[in-house]
C-alpha cells in the first residue's frame, strides 16, 4: 500500500511541474505601459489619480489642457489628432466616445486642448456637479468621465498619454 502512495505522489508532483512548466505567459509584468516619449500635463491641479486640471462654474466653465513633452526629447507634436471622452482608454477607438476628430495643430513641445462644461454635458449627457458639490473634496466635484488625447508627433510617431480628469470649482 505505502509503494502505492509513494508512486502517486510521485506522479502528481511530475504532473504538476509538467503542468507549470508547460504553458509560457508572454510579457508578464508588473509595470506601467508609458509612452516612451512623456507626456505631462503642463497646467495640472493635482493629481487624483491621475493628472487634474480645473475649471469653475462662476468662471464660465473653461476646460484647458495643456499637454507637453519636454524639449530634450528631440521631437515636436504636430498635433492631437483625437480626443475622446470616457471611463477607459478603449473610448478613443470607440466611435461615440470621440469628441474631437479634427486634429488640434501643436506649437512646438506643447499643444492646448480647449473646451466647456457647457460642451462636455452636451456630449456626454451627463449633468455637472451642483455648486454644494463644486469646490469640495468630495468625489462628485470630478467630471464623471475623463478625457484621453491620441498626440502624433513630427516623426508620426503617435502617442496615448495618461488621461485627464477635470476638477470642478465654485
Amino acid at each position: 500500500m505505502k509503494k502505492l502512495n509513494l508512486k502517486v505522489y510521485v506522479f502528481l508532483v511530475v504532473l504538476l511541474f509538467i503542468s507549470m512548466t508547460s504553458c509560457k505567459k508572454d510579457n508578464i509584468s508588473l509595470e506601467n505601459n508609458l509612452p516612451e516619449i512623456p507626456v505631462t500635463v503642463s497646467n495640472q491641479f493635482g493629481l487624483f489619480t491621475a493628472p487634474t486640471v480645473s475649471t469653475s462654474l462662476s468662471g464660465g466653465g473653461k476646460i484647458i489642457i495643456e499637454l507637453e513633452i519636454p524639449a530634450s526629447s528631440g521631437r515636436t507634436i504636430k498635433e492631437i489628432s483625437k480626443v475622446a471622452i470616457g471611463t477607459a482608454y478603449g473610448a478613443l477607438t470607440t466611435p461615440s466616445n470621440v469628441f474631437v476628430s479634427t486634429p488640434i495643430a501643436g506649437n512646438g513641445t506643447k499643444v492646448v486642448f480647449n473646451s466647456t462644461l457647457a460642451e462636455y454635458t452636451a456630449f456626454t449627457k451627463l449633468t455637472l456637479p451642483t455648486s454644494s458639490q463644486a469646490g469640495t473634496t468630495s468625489a462628485a466635484a470630478m467630471l464623471g468621465r475623463n478625457y484621453y488625447f491620441s498626440i502624433t508627433l513630427d516623426n508620426g510617431q503617435i502617442i496615448v498619454p495618461q488621461y485627464v480628469r477635470v476638477y470642478v470649482d465654485k
